[in-house]
This record gives structure tokens, C-alpha cells and sequence, in this order.
């Protein structure tokens, strides 16, 4: 049926002025403007609240009208982002060629003069069964939680403002994000895939196309995987909810996939649990296809990498087909929180971002756990500090993953030497202090606004080292059991160092929980040679464990290198002097932030 001319013209002007508005919004300016937000979004609700889109005709649909409209209008909007784009890209190839490629190209190259690297590949093959399989999982768990509150669909407000809520059909304006989402997902996987093809054909001598073909099947179909699993969980509230259950034990599952990956390394590989592994689903048949090419390749390598082809395209046809089904109050409330975060990364408040991720994630949930209240008034702060992180246990189960790594890697530098020993302290000492900074939101929620202080009788800095109590109670706990859990599998007295670094770092938690707010003006600090302060900014935001974790580290190091009683007592007093330091450095920074409060001292 035809459209009259006169009304075709009226309804091209009405889309390209409303366009002209998408135009300005998509280029920054819908970001400083709330009132034109709230605005569209009034808008919008109008719509939705008359007409429905299975009121709309076919004579109501201009779809492709308004898509051309905004075409014509965002083509130097679309040039200009093309070139910011393009040039990203150009500094991103020149890295990966300048860091990667060129040493790559160095190490072929001694290999034809004569250098042998392949004492390395019986360890990297030992470790590839396992290894891939806990990559491959944290990747599909990753894209999981980024579906929980952004999501592989997630055009701009602007979109979802204001040309969604007409009659326009939501497919053609929603695939284009979800392939750019699977675009962006797969350059790593390709990156990867490329590094696995160097380290076959160094260690295991394996020809490069065939190592890059099978290490492609692996590295491209499991972050396209990743995205279409996403896609479910922001489509689905039921998947959504599965996915937050499931991560504390994919999470559980990931650890013991690494650890068994390190023993196999370390000569101790289970066969048959390697093999289960393997066939367990996309993220061992990728491990399956890595292998493939390998000398210890295993039966099934062909057909595990049809399957995950296959599934990946399956996949794929799904989700391209569900990317349009999306519904519109979904879409805003992920463009909202999306926009939130961006703002606090961009204004450099790392605590907000995460925040509002947890928030937007639906992470928030509490259990409803009781605790008999203290008789004494003096018990009243503790009891509340326990009663928080029992109720949040989401906390304490990280605190307890990250401390399994930090006891793993002190193991490793109990039998390696100087440098190399030092660094995998410092790499446990940092574990340790993640795990101890967990528990301590408490103390952090009091620095995010100190009215909250306000019931306290106590002056502001006696109440922030009040609270690093509970946290130090319960880091020795942890500490001392993965000391027993050393001691009984036969390591040696250096296991009690474990207990001896919680209270440095809890004080570095501690020193870094009353850092106030973010200094920004440390980013633009002149420096001599002409760079940009964020070295600065970086010292002010982990000052605690920048400066706890490496000079603790020079003590402990010699000390499980040791093992000897004199050792020992050196590192236990560095650690207690550490942390009597970094509590009185604690103290000083929370008794200026009642200050640095009030409106006075802020303007």
C-alpha cells in the first residue's frame, strides 16, 4: 500500500529533527545534560504507556526511513569516530608487534642458529590440559557476569531514550551491537591464539599453521561462546539467576583447575581426571584442540573441534536471533548503570565503579544471619563489624579462594633463589593482602561518608583501628589453617610466616581504606620528563600494600629460602615494626577525613 507524499515528507522532517537530537546525545552532549535525559525518558514512558508495538501497522513502521535519516545525519559522526577507532587499532597492532611480535621473531630465530627451547615443552604440555580448561572457564564465567549488568547488547541512551520508544522495529538496531560485542571478544581470543602458535613451535617444535589452526578453534569459539552466554543472562532473569548461584563454584572450579594444571607441572599429573576435564565441554574441547597438533595430542581432537565449532555457530544463529527481542526497560536500565560506571571510571573513583557494578549486578543480597548482641558497649563495634561480612559472605568466600594462591605461591618460593624468589613472594604477599583487604568493607563504608560515624563515641581515628580487629581475628584464622594445611603435607617452619604478614597488611588495608577522596590532581602534575602524574595517582591509591608487600617481601623471601629460627624472628619483627607503622600512618590519614568533609574545608 502506498504512502501519501505529503505525509511521507512530514514524517521525514519529524524523524530528522528527533534525529538531530540522537545526533547531539550520541556525541557527549546527552552525558551533561540530566534534565534532556529525564526528559527522552519521560518520553518514552509516555509511549510505552499508549501505544504497543502490536498496535502498529504497517503504515506506522518507518524503521528504515528513520535508519537512513540517522544515517545521513551521523555520517561525519561515524567518519570521525572511524578514525579514532582506526588509530586505536594502529597503536594497539604497533604494541603487540613491538612487545610480541618482534622478540617472537627474535626467539625463531636463535632456534635456527642452534638455541634449543624445548626443555620447556614437556612442562607447557603437562600443563595445557588443565591450564586450558581453567582459561577457557574463566572466560565464559567473565562474559556471564558482564551479562549480569551491561550485557554484549547495549547501545547508547540515546538509542534507547528515544528512537527505540517509536515505532521502529528494535532488530536491525540491536544486532549491529551484539556483533560488535563478538568482534571485540574474539581479537583477544586471536591474540592468544597467535601466542599458543609461537610457544608450540618454540617448545614443541609443532609447524606454525597447523599450531595456529587448532589454537584458533579454541581462542575464537570460546569468547564467541562467552558472548552469546551473556546475551542469555541479560535476557533471561532466570539465567541471570542461575548465573549468580553457579559463580562461587565455577569460581571453586577454576582454582582447582589452575592448581592441577601447577602440580601436573610440577610432576604430578592425574591422567584420567585430565581426560574427564577434556570431554567435560567447550572449555576442555578447546584444550583438546590446542593439543591436537602436539605430541601429546589425545584421541579426539578432530571431533571435539567440530563440536565447539559447531556449538559456537548454533550459538551464534540463537543469539543473533534473540539479540532483537530485547525488551526496552531492560535495555535502559543497562544503559544507565553502563553510563554510571563510565562516569566513575572517567572522574577516577575505581570504589564507585565497582559498586555500581555490584549493584547492577544484583550482587547486593544478604543472608539474614543473627548474632546474639554483646552485653558489654564496648563489643557493640565488633559485634557489628562480624555481623556485616557474615551476612555478606560472598566476602569471606573470596577471602578464603585468594588465600589458597597466597599459600601456593609461598610454596614456590620456598624452592627458587634470588630475584625469582623475591618476586614470587611479592606475587603472594599481594594475594594475601586481597584477601585480607575483603574483609575490611566495614571500615571502608565509614570513610565512604563518616556521618556514619556519627553514633560512634569514638574520635574518628580510634574507630578506624577499631575496626581492623575483626579483620585481623579472621585473617589469622585463615592464615593458620593454610599453615597446618603446609605443615601436615610436609613443609617446614617457614609455613608460620602466614600468620605472622596478616597484621602489616591489614594495616596496609587499613592505611588504604582512609585515603579519602580521589586525588585527581596528582594526574595532572607536571613532571620533568614531560610525562603525565598517573604514577603519582597510582603510589596515592595503593599506597598501603605499595608499601608493605615489597619491603616484607625482602624478609619472608630469605625466610622460606631459610627456613632457619634466626630467619624467622628477623621477618616476624620486620612485620610486626611494618605494622605498627602503617596503623599509625592509618590513624594520622582517618583523623584529616572528618575535616576534609565539611563544606568548608571541600570548597
Amino acid at each position: 500500500m502506498s504512502r501519501p507524499e505529503a505525509a511521507a515528507t512530514d514524517r521525514v522532517a519529524a524523524t530528522d529533527e528527533a534525529a538531530a537530537t540522537d545526533e547531539v546525545s550520541a556525541t557527549g552532549e546527552a552525558e551533561n545534560d540530566d534534565r534532556g535525559g529525564d526528559d527522552a525518558r519521560a518520553g518514552g514512558d509516555e509511549w510505552d504507556g499508549g501505544a504497543t508495538a502490536a498496535e502498529w501497522t504497517e503504515d506506522d513502521d518507518w524503521t528504515d526511513e528513520a535508519l537512513a535519516v540517522l544515517r545521513a545525519l551521523r555520517a561525519p559522526h561515524r567518519r570521525n569516530r572511524a578514525k579514532q577507532v582506526g588509530f586505536a587499532l594502529y597503536c594497539t597492532v604497533l604494541i603487540l608487534v613491538m612487545w610480541g611480535g618482534l622478540p617472537s621473531l627474535g626467539l625463531f630465530v636463535h632456534a635456527s642458529e642452534g638455541a634449543d627451547y624445548t626443555g620447556h615443552g614437556p612442562d607447557l604440555l603437562a600443563a595445557m590440559p588443565s591450564g586450558i580448561a581453567a582459561v577457557g572457564l574463566a572466560t565464559l564465567l567473565l562474559a556471564v557476569r558482564d551479562g549480569l549488568w551491561r550485557g554484549p547488547v547495549l547501545p547508547p541512551r540515546a538509542t534507547t531514550d528515544w528512537l527505540l520508544a517509536h515505532p521502529v522495529r528494535p532488530r536491525p538496531v540491536l544486532r549491529p551491537w551484539f556483533w560488535l560485542s563478538c568482534g571485540l571478544a574474539a581479537f583477544p581470543g586471536l591474540v592468544i591464539a597467535v601466542g599458543g602458535m609461537v610457544a608450540l613451535g618454540l617448545t614443541a617444535r609443532v609447524g606454525l599453521p597447523a599450531a595456529l589452526g587448532w589454537c584458533l578453534v579454541g581462542g575464537l569459539c570460546l569468547p564467541l561462546l562467552g558472548v552469546c552466554a551473556g546475551l542469555l543472562v541479560q535476557s533471561s532473569p532466570s539465567a541471570a539467576r542461575w548465573a549468580r548461584r553457579l559463580t562461587p563454584y565455577a569460581t571453586l572450579l577454576i582454582l582447582a583447575l589452575a592448581a592441577q594444571s601447577a602440580l601436573a607441572v610440577a610432576g604430578h599429573p592425574v591422567h584420567w581426571l585430565e581426560q574427564a576435564e577434556l570431554w567435560s565441554g567447550p572449555w576442555g574441547w578447546a584444550g583438546l584442540a590446542a593439543l591436537g597438533p602436539t605430541p601429546a595430542a589425545v584421541p579426539g581432537a578432530a571431533p571435539a573441534a567440530a563440536l565447539l565449532v559447531v556449538a559456537t555457530a548454533a550459538s551464534l544463529v540463537l543469539a543473533d536471533r534473540a539479540a532483537g527481542t530485547l525488551p526496552l526497560p531492560l535495555l535502559r536500565e543497562r544503559a544507565r548503570a553502563a553510563a554510571g560506571v563510565l562516569a566513575a571510571l572517567r572522574t577516577v573513583e575505581l570504589r564507585a565503579a565497582r559498586l555500581a557494578v555490584s549493584g547492577a549486578s544484583g550482587n547486593g543480597r544478604q543472608l539474614r544471619f543473627r548474632l546474639p548482641a554483646p552485653r558489654q558497649a564496648w563489643l557493640i563495634l565488633y559485634w557489628r563489624d562480624a555481623l556485616a561480612l557474615l551476612r555478606t559472605p560472598a566476602r569471606l568466600g573470596r577471602a578464603v579462594l585468594l588465600t589458597v594462591p597466597a599459600v601456593l605461591c609461598a610454596v614456590l618460593a620456598h624452592g627458587t633463589g634470588g630475584v625469582l624468589s623475591w618476586a614470587v613472594t611479592v606475587v603472594a604477599l599481594a594475594f594475601d593482602y586481597l584477601a585480607v583487604a575483603q574483609l575490611l568493607e566495614p571500615a571502608r563504608i565509614e570513610t565512604d561518608d563518616v556521618r556514619r560515624a556519627s553514633w560512634s563515641p569514638y574520635p574518628f581515628a580510634g574507630l578506624m583501628q577499631r575496626h581492623a580487629v575483626v579483620p585481623t581475628l579472621l585473617g589469622l584464622v585463615l592464615a593458620v589453617a593454610g599453615s597446618a594445611v603446609t605443615l601436615l603435607l610436609g613443609g617446614g617452619p617457614a609455613a608460620w610466616l602466614a600468620p605472622i604478614a596478616v597484621p602489616p597488611l591489614v594495616a596496609a588495608a587499613l592505611v588504604n581504606a582512609c585515603r579519602g577522596a580521589a586525588r585527581r590532581d596528582l594526574l595532572y602534575r607536571p613532571q620533568p620528563s614531560g610525562g603525565t602524574g598517573v604514577a603519582f595517582f597510582a603510589a596515592w591509591y595503593a599506597a598501603g600494600p605499595a608499601v608493605a608487600v615489597p619491603v616484607l617481601a625482602l624478609s619472608f623471601s630469605a625466610a622460606l629460602r631459610g627456613g632457619s629460627a634466626s630467619a624467622l624472628v628477623q621477618a616476624s619483627v620486620i612485620a610486626l615494626t611494618m605494622a605498627a607503622v602503617l596503623f599509625q600512618w592509618a590513624s594520622a590519614r582517618a583523623g584529616r577525613l572528618p575535616a576534609q568533609a565539611r563544606p568548608a574545608a571541600a570548597g
